[in-house]
């Protein structure tokens, strides 16, 4: 019989929130051994590694809930992380760009927000839109000027590392299999061994109910994935912006919208749109997973959502299956944008938490046991708030 592990803590998850929370966790109680325990094959290969690498600002979000407040923490954390490791990052600033009537009045409403948020945020005219981005039209825009752009899956590499330099283990290709709390530990199985320590943080994104259903946690929610599709701009429309351009988003949606966004190689990105997937794990268009399928399908909050949200489910698929409909989103803002601009680009999967009643969740959501914390909704902007995220599981586990 294989000889147990045992640390001081275990991290179930390898993206960005597990790292930072791993590296804060050392960094509170130096000395404690940590092991973040990853089922990929190396860190960052599911949310943080397909995302726009954008750095938010925390314009979107509830005054006083833990994205506004960890968001904005988050965005000065993530550039003096970046700075002081060598990671290359960019302020390039973001423009949210009103349309039409209906979408500026949202824009008014969103700047008081973000003004209640103590954000760095201004409105510009249309005049002063087009000359700030001369291929973006619109009625009058907030301009953001805080926001930018990094790689995540590098700021998760060097998160791996220190955590290793520290003298903790960040062990990958093990899949969890059961978790066990008991009065005086938390025993995790896996498919290569036994793992015990006396705290667990599970920072487990797209499985995150999965994880806490096998810690025996009856959790009111489950993990819905939305498929976020991408194009990427051809190179030679690599000046055609230079700041990010977003959309004005419905407050009713968890969603930002199709947004232009200049990337740290480079390059500029296309989307993402938001469609039901069939698999919560899987990228490739048209793919199914059986048991992912079958999990929702079940849920009656599933249900709910989808009767609450019939129409922008319908425009969402027909813009996923028509390239012509998902053009006609930028389009709006960009109108020179043509469909041989967008290229084939990898997808990424949301793992949007959804209450039994249909509701979604929109904060970040944290369940707690006396030995272990569960992280079961944290969509964007994580990344962003991933090193104060970190802190405070770090504080709530290690009092």
């Amino acid at each position: 019989m294989t000889a147990a592990h045992r640390v001081d803590v275990i991290v179930i998850g390898g993206g960005i929130v597990g790292l930072a929370t791993a590296w804060k966790i050392q960094q509170r109680r130096p000395g404690v051994s940590v092991a973040v325990l990853e089922k990929e094959p190396g860190v960052a290969q599911h949310q943080t590694g397909h995302n726009s690498g954008v750095i938010h600002s925390g314009i979107y979000y509830e005054p006083g809930s833990l994205k506004a407040t960890l968001c904005k923490r988050g965005a000065q954390e993530t550039k003096d992380f970046a700075t002081a490791h060598g990671i290359p990052f960019r302020t390039t600033g973001k423009l949210l760009v009103a349309t039409d009537e209906t979408e500026h009045g949202r824009m008014l409403a969103l700047h008081e927000r973000a003004l209640v948020n103590g954000l760095d945020v201004r409105l510009v005219d249309a005049a002063e839109l087009r000359r700030a981005e001369p291929h973006i039209r619109g009625l009058g825009a907030i301009e953001v000027s805080t926001t930018g752009i990094i790689d995540y899956a590098r700021v998760c590499e060097t998160l791996a590392a220190l955590v290793v330099a520290a003298g903790g283990e960040v062990v990958t290709g093990t899949t969890v299999t059961d978790v066990h709390e008991a009065a005086t530990e938390v025993v995790v199985d896996t498919e290569a061994g036994i793992w015990r320590a006396e705290r667990l943080v599970a920072c487990a994104g797209l499985q995150a109910d999965r994880i806490a259903a096998m810690a025996g946690i009856d959790v009111d929610v489950r993990i819905i994935p939305f498929r976020g599709e991408y194009y990427s701009l051809p190179p030679y429309r690599a000046d055609l912006v230079a700041r990010l351009i977003y959309p004005i988003p419905d407050p009713a949606l968890p969603f930002l919208g199709v947004h232009l966004s200049p990337t740290i190689d480079g390059g500029i990105t296309v989307g993402p749109n938001a469609v039901l997937g069939f698999s919560r794990e899987d990228y490739r268009k048209g793919a199914v997973k059986v048991r992912d399928v079958l999990d929702y399908a079940r849920y009656p909050g599933m249900w709910r959502v989808a009767r609450a949200n019939v129409r922008t489910g319908i425009h969402e698929m027909k813009n996923s299956l028509f390239k012509r409909g998902y053009l006609a989103e930028c389009q709006k803002y960009c109108p020179e944008l043509q469909l041989s601009d967008l290229l084939p680009r990898e997808a990424g999967i949301r793992a949007q938490a959804v209450r039994r009643d249909g509701t979604l969740v929109h904060d970040f959501l944290l369940e707690r046991t006396p030995r272990s914390i569960h992280v079961l909704n944290a969509p964007s902007p994580a990344a962003t708030s991933a090193l104060p995220i970190g802190q405070t599981l770090a504080e709530g586990l290690l009092p």
